[in-house]
């Protein structure tokens, strides 16, 4: 699949989401030593619940989704782009360093994503 294609795809922004409200969780629980338990008693919800959170296994309605981001103090953002003007600005072979905190992501473009994957 080329990344015309996957940036065309839903799975592939809905799962970026879900990877990205995940990490947020992740770093809240480590800065304050929190571990499933406590999450699920700190949201007021069931430990299954926070296991589905963590593994991915959810697919949420926006208002979840805010309402967790909010939850351990995150305002989520969204832009809206144009999807072709998205995909002619990653003709670059370098399109831009993303940070936050320890994460960092470079991201490319124009190569098959089979080529990521056999590259890591």
């Amino acid at each position: 699949m080329k990344r015309d294609e996957l940036l065309k795809n839903p799975v592939y922004w809905t799962t970026a989401l879900q990877m990205e409200l995940y990490r947020q969780i992740n770093v809240f629980m480590q800065k304050r030593g929190m571990n499933k338990t406590q999450l699920a008693e700190y949201l007021g919800c069931s430990k299954g619940y926070v296991t589905q959170l963590l593994s991915g296994d959810y697919d949420h309605k926006i208002s979840k989704f805010v309402e967790l981001s909010l939850a351990i103090g995150k305002i989520p953002e969204f832009s809206f782009i144009d999807v072709d003007e998205y995909i002619e600005s990653e003709n670059s072979p370098y399109v831009s360093t993303v940070s936050s905190g320890s994460y960092t992501s470079v991201v490319y473009s124009n190569r098959e994503i089979d080529d990521y994957i056999t590259a890591a």
